[in-house]
């Protein structure tokens, strides 16, 4: 099969692009959207800002999303969508609320069937209209083309086409209030997408292209996103960054991801502090078997004629200067739990497109090193 290459996601990028969000919802037929967003957004400033361009819209909210949403959740807003007779979908918030608002997509396409028996090769044509506006610099969700849910306690990537937002609206005045812990967190969730996706062997060079200029935006923002979050500048560089890592990241990721998945679903670590937890260990483990890895990421890091330890060593001094702890037992993770991450890292896929294989045995020692 010959590789095909698509970017089709629409994009507005711009502060006070929400200003075009009534618009937009009329161009797309919209007479009563529902929003997608979690309680903690709700009261926020940044709420305020795109519920003021909603005003006679017949918007509805629901605000019922957690930090790692389940079939559960899914099935909540589902009924709400239902119960209010609405007909767009537009997913406000991380990537937590932008996968709850693509998912209940494909309940409203097929209400009779549970997303445990989603199947990727149904007819998915016709979803309703989704708009996605992330108030994250991180999970690239807003360009993707999947939602992550935890069904039966395990995270699972319900992926189609279909799935793409009609529009992305990026707007980096919603992101200044963001905190610095959360914005380091899914900062680092953004740099993961853009190595691991980078470092994969699947051939995909516009991605390749896309990722590296990713990692470069990230190098240069995140740290000023970090210490000066009302930097319009830099939130703005680092909302293009994350969506870049979700353009890049259709061509796969790797480990990392494996191990940060079953982090999230079995003890509720933040997905981007997973990821940023686990990177540095995989990426030691990948260059022990393959040299020369990572010495395109070095320079787009910023680094002159870097080998693999630099480029490592740099990524660990990042992720340490935007105030991210190592170590699993300093975020709550037992090492009792190990043998039970290790089976659910074995069973994600994400490990499948790793650089260099990946045994069981493999991953539960980056769990070790990792602790």
């Amino acid at each position: 099969m010959q590789p095909t290459f698509s970017f089709p996601t629409p994009i507005l990028f711009a502060p006070e692009a929400r200003g075009e969000l009534r618009e937009q919802l009329g161009a797309l037929g919209s007479r009563r959207p529902l929003v997608v967003t979690d309680a903690g957004l709700a009261g926020t400033r940044a709420f305020d800002l795109m519920s003021g361009c909603l005003t006679g819209s017949g918007a509805q909210i629901c605000s019922q999303v957690r930090a790692n949403p389940t079939d559960e959740d899914v099935e909540a807003v589902f009924r709400v969508f239902d119960e209010k007779g609405c007909d767009a979908v537009i997913g406000f918030g991380g990537g937590s609320a932008l996968d709850v608002a693509k998912a209940i997509r494909l309940r409203i396409k097929h209400p009779a069937a549970s997303l445990a028996e989603f199947n990727p090769s149904a007819d998915w044509r016709g979803l309703v209209p989704f708009i996605a506006i992330p108030t994250t610099s991180g999970t690239g969700s807003e360009v993707g083309r999947s939602a992550v849910i935890i069904i039966d306690q395990r995270k699972r990537v319900l992926f189609h086409p279909a799935l793409l937002a009609n529009l992305v609206i990026l707007d980096p005045e919603l992101t200044l209030d963001l905190p610095p812990g959360l914005t380091a967190a899914t900062g680092a969730d953004a740099l993961t997408h853009c190595i691991e996706s980078y470092t994969s062997p699947v051939f995909h060079p516009l991605c390749d292209g896309i990722a590296l200029e990713g990692i470069h935006l990230i190098a240069e923002a995140l740290p000023r996103a970090v210490s000066h979050g009302r930097n319009l500048e830099a939130r703005g560089r680092m909302q293009v960054a994350a969506a870049m890592g979700g353009i890049a990241f259709q061509k796969d990721l790797g480990a990392t991801h494996s191990l940060a998945h079953p982090l999230s679903s079995l003890c509720g670590v933040h997905h981007g502090l997973a990821n940023a937890l686990c990177l540095p260990a995989v990426m030691e483990f990948n260059a022990r078997r393959k040299p020369g890895l990572y010495r395109r990421v070095g320079i787009a890091l910023g680094l002159n004629s870097p080998d693999d330890a630099a480029v490592i060593g740099a990524v660990r001094r990042l992720l340490e200067g935007i105030g991210i702890k190592p170590g699993l037992r300093a975020h709550g993770v037992d090492e009792s739990r190990i043998d039970a991450l290790a089976d659910q890292a074995l069973a994600d896929g994400c490990h499948v497109t790793n650089p260099v294989p990946v045994t069981r045995a493999d991953l539960r020692q980056l769990y070790v090193q990792t602790l």
